[in-house]
């Protein structure tokens, strides 16, 4: 009899764990639907030159013609939507020492690389331990970039454009 209290509170326990649980989720998915509806981000102002270049990295690699090639964030902690990168002849991205360095849990030091091909990106991953996606399907080889193509490594997302 001395137990029957003891089971309902810790059953009612069980329940409340469960609902903050089911909660915290649905918060998540929330914030996932609000960050996608601000993909549509401001344009940058004209004088931007590129991310790399705003930090005070050396742009004399960074700094491309209008209308070439570049990267869009549309997701990275950290950073806002609408950010360009200006892509070089070649450029890595990950999380070590690379061109692209962004901090995402899921991103490997050396994750993946864009290389222009006569005119044409090539992005291939190179060997991560999660993936390189785009536009939501998995990178199995070196895939030949279209504009508009979304990048996807964790939870951080490009644009391609050219």
């Amino acid at each position: 009899m001395l137990l029957e209290p003891v089971t309902f509170a810790l059953k009612l326990a069980f329940v409340a764990v469960l609902f903050l649980f089911v909660l915290w989720v649905a918060r998540s998915a929330l914030r996932d639907l609000r960050d996608d509806q601000l993909l549509v981000a401001a344009p940058p102002p004209p004088d931007a030159t590129g991310f790399h270049a705003a930090v005070g990295a050396p742009t004399s690699e960074l700094v491309a013609q209008r209308g070439a090639p570049r990267l869009i964030i549309r997701r990275m902690q950290g950073q806002r939507p609408g950010l360009e990168y200006d892509l070089p002849q070649r450029t890595t991205l990950g999380r070590g020492d690379v061109e692209i360095a962004f901090e995402d849990p899921f991103a490997s030091s050396r994750h993946a690389r864009i290389e222009l091909q006569s005119g044409v990106a090539i992005l291939e991953d190179l060997g991560s331990t999660n993936g390189t996606f785009v536009n939501g399907d998995r990178l199995e080889g070196p895939w030949s970039l279209r504009s508009g193509d979304q990048i996807a490594i964790g939870d951080t997302v490009f644009e391609f454009r050219d």
